[in-house]
């Protein structure tokens, strides 16, 4: 085979490209294998699209949603803290799928005598109050779960069912068909547990004074998911995996005290009639008032009622559409303000329910920050569909539901409030409020992915924190979560897995996923990109119930952009991000020869000058210096010939634009980790300028070295890599060059140490 001088001259061409890209031969055994590409595309994982759910990550044609509709008739027993109800259930088949039973949830099952919660537990907690003890060691004091009176169906016929712990099975007397609605109605009752004592996400919060403060949820019987994906949602709740339920309407009256303030998910029908004029006056001013709240319930008033404890009862009345739940707080201590928020063509009203031992911390800043979460979010996602916001103040409290959400940040005796305590505030307000999108609208499954709500809510918060007040210590940023990432491997799990079955749902279901999205906004889409494309899934999915593939492929779809290696490291494993600078050469341009591209044309048997002028790069530590600098008495005059191709080629603009060269650098970046990342480089120049650069993670598909070369005008005096630390990397030692060493927290502890 003869070789022309243009295969020749594409052979020395390939031998530079080698040497830019560090992707030299290696001898190896040969060895099969599958595919262990970090890149390799997530078709194994995600299941295959269909008629329900497209490629694209949006609800597919035949896409379906169940409906379960309550009407319910409440009564708060403030005097034995116990609640009693009656609820009338209309579930409607919207699947091609023909049922002959119903799943509903009995999430209070949770507190009752060995519940399953108690006999799934491991181990000892390490405190214990003297109820808790006494309740769950010797079997006296309070006595928690459904009682339930009875199931009927609307004729008053008695419906089967059976308890399985969480869930309740209702037989149907006639297999429900697709389009097909049916009616039952369940009584029920249970004790409410002290949560501050017991324990728990809703409950009721004792005063000396005699008073209860009361938060209200998974108070009632309330149908389960069934969904194209799994069916009846059979996960049974065992008190932190959350919950999945399906949208309906729901009409609610509610009887309490009559010197009790109350507020819930959905338009309180009769507030007039529940508060008195003065207060009803103010209420109608806060409707107006978009600079400041407006306190409706004055703190006056809230200690004046707590005083006296009435007999008398009145009903509030509720009626509240397209939700996936209902809950609502109720006590005589309650302060109300409220602020008007204009979010697109309506107006919604930020509001906080809070006692006297929340202020002054909670009348500075509750409905301010609920009014700044709903417009945030609006701007970043979609507007704020309902007409209402609430913040209520319980202590030891995070906890949301659509329109209303449990917080807690409560100031010492004296009325200071601590930094930390007041970050705190500003962080669940934000966060609980936060949650109105994921999962109220954005209903994902909780149980079963705690991140699709959490995570995405804390990310949004955060960047909601950060709009709120500059430099808020926000959770969530990538540098934040590497020392749970360099853990003990045996208590670290995927983010992809069930939220009941991680060691630590704070990091797994919060932070990891939220820097997570930081990364993929900050630097691997870019906010431009990214923005949009958070944006579309979550109007896609705004009231349907998305699942981890939806998110991901949506993600992919409206960015342009493959992301599987990222969901594959990111999201399926417990890989770690660990760059490092191996090396830096410094080259310079020559056009004489250097020995191995003689050696190259020599083996080809063909002279390097046939090829006419070129120029070679030759390192500054290499065996080729020297000899290859040795003929040079000026190097300013080795680009004589590439100053000559310019002359030629370019016009006197573009010659304008030529910028100026005098060093070459080639550096050599190795990724020690098993997780693909972005390489981000801040340039460090002798006259004390400074660039960045930005190679994305894709270029580590052949392999675990890479090197880059750089050409500059400017010599370089240093070079860090991921100086901001937005990459997660695990270890900082090997990312500067020269070599920096990074203080520990335990050298920090040595130089603070005191000598005895």
């Amino acid at each position: 085979m003869k070789f022309t001088k243009s295969f020749i001259l594409s052979l020395i061409v390939l031998s530079f490209a080698t040497l830019a890209t560090g992707q030299e031969k290696e001898t190896t055994t040969i060895q099969g294998h599958t595919n262990v590409n970090p890149f390799k595309q997530l078709k194994e994982e995600l299941p295959t699209p269909n008629m329900f759910r497209t490629a694209s990550g949006a609800p597919g044609p035949n896409y379906y949603q169940q409906q379960a509709d309550y009407k319910m008739d409440i009564v708060l027993d403030d005097a034995n803290q116990k609640i009693f109800g009656k609820e009338t259930i209309t579930y409607t088949n919207k699947s091609p799928d023909v049922l002959s039973y119903l799943w509903v949830q009995l999430d209070q099952n949770v507190r009752e005598p060995n519940s399953l919660t108690d006999r799934v537990k491991s181990g000892a907690d390490i405190t214990y109050a003297p109820e808790k003890f006494a309740n769950r060691f010797m079997d006296v004091g309070f006595k928690g779960g459904f009682n339930i009176d009875y199931v009927k169906n609307t004729n008053n016929s008695d419906l089967k069912y059976t308890i399985n712990n969480t869930m309740m099975r209702v037989a149907l007397p006639t297999p429900l068909k697709h389009g097909e609605s049916f009616s039952f109605k369940i009584k029920w009752w249970y004790n409410i547990n002290n949560y501050v004592k017991l324990g728990g996400r809703s409950g009721y919060e004792h005063f000396e004074s005699g008073n209860n403060l009361y938060v209200i949820a998974q108070f009632y019987p309330r149908m389960a998911v069934y969904n194209d994906v799994e069916g009846w949602q059979n996960t049974q709740f065992i008190g932190r995996g959350e919950f999945a339920l399906p949208f309906g309407n729901f009409e609610v009256k509610i009887t309490t005290p009559k010197d009790h303030i109350l507020d819930g998910t959905g338009k309180l029908l009769n507030r007039k009639e529940m508060l008195t004029k003065a207060q009803y006056k103010r209420y109608q001013q806060a409707l107006q008032s978009f600079d400041k709240p407006v306190v409706i319930v004055t703190q006056e008033e809230a200690e004046k009622a707590e005083k006296g404890f009435s007999k008398k009862t009145k009903t509030w009345s509720f009626k509240a559409e397209n939700v996936r739940d209902f809950a609502f707080a109720s006590s005589r201590k309650f302060i109300e303000d409220a602020q008007a928020v204009k979010i697109g063509n309506h107006t919604v009203l930020a509001m906080s329910l809070y006692p006297k031992e929340g202020n002054p911390l909670w009348g500075e800043y509750s409905t301010k920050v609920v009014a700044h979460t709903i417009a945030f979010y609006s701007k970043q996602l979609f507007d704020y569909p309902y007409h209402k916001a609430i913040s209520v103040h319980a202590a030891r409290q995070g906890m949301e539901y659509p329109m209303i959400c449990w917080n807690y940040g409560r100031p010492k005796a004296d009325g200071t409030i601590p930094e930390r305590t007041k970050n705190g505030m500003i962080a669940v307000v934000t966060h609980e409020v936060g949650h109105n999108f994921f999962p109220m609208i954005v209903n994902s499954d909780e149980r079963q992915w705690g991140w699709m709500d959490e995570g995405l809510n804390t990310f949004t918060e955060l960047l909601a924190e950060q709009d709120f007040i500059k430099d808020f210590p926000s959770r969530g940023f990538p540098k934040d979560i590497v020392k749970y990432m360099k853990g003990d491997q045996s208590h670290i799990a995927p983010i992809m897995s069930m939220h009941e079955n991680v060691f630590n749902s704070g990091k797994n279901a919060y932070s990891k996923p939220a820097a997570g999205l930081y990364m993929l906004r900050e630097f691997i889409l870019g906010h431009e990109l990214f923005d949009y494309s958070f944006a579309e899934y979550s109007k896609r999915w705004k009231f349907k119930h998305p699942t981890p593939a939806d998110f991901f492929r949506t993600m992919e779809d409206a960015s342009g952009t493959d992301l599987d290696w990222f969901w594959r490291g990111w999201f399926y494993s417990t890989e770690v991000v660990d760059l490092g600078i191996k090396d830096i050469k410094k080259y310079y341009v020559t056009n004489e020869p250097t020995a191995r591209v003689k050696k190259m044309a020599k083996a080809y048997g063909v002279k390097v000058s046939d090829f006419g002028p070129m120029l070679f790069l030759v390192a500054e530590d290499s065996d080729d210096f020297k000899p290859a600098m040795k003929k040079v008495k000026d190097p300013s005059k080795e680009f004589k010939i590439l100053k000559d191709y310019l002359a030629t080629n370019l016009s006197k603009e573009e010659l304008a634009n030529v910028k100026s060269l005098k060093y070459i650098y080639e550096i050599a970046v190795e990724k020690i980790g098993n997780m693909p990342m972005d390489i981000l480089l801040e340039i460090e120049y002798k006259d004390g300028s400074k660039a960045n650069k930005h190679f994305p993670a894709k270029i580590w598909r052949y392999g675990n070295n890479i090197k880059k070369v750089l050409a500059t005008s400017k010599e370089i005096k240093a070079i860090h890599l991921d100086p901001k630390q937005l990459t997660a990397d695990v270890n900082l030692e090997n990312n500067n060059w020269p070599k920096v060493r990074v203080e520990s927290r335990f050298d920090t502890f040595k130089k603070k140490k005191v000598k005895h």
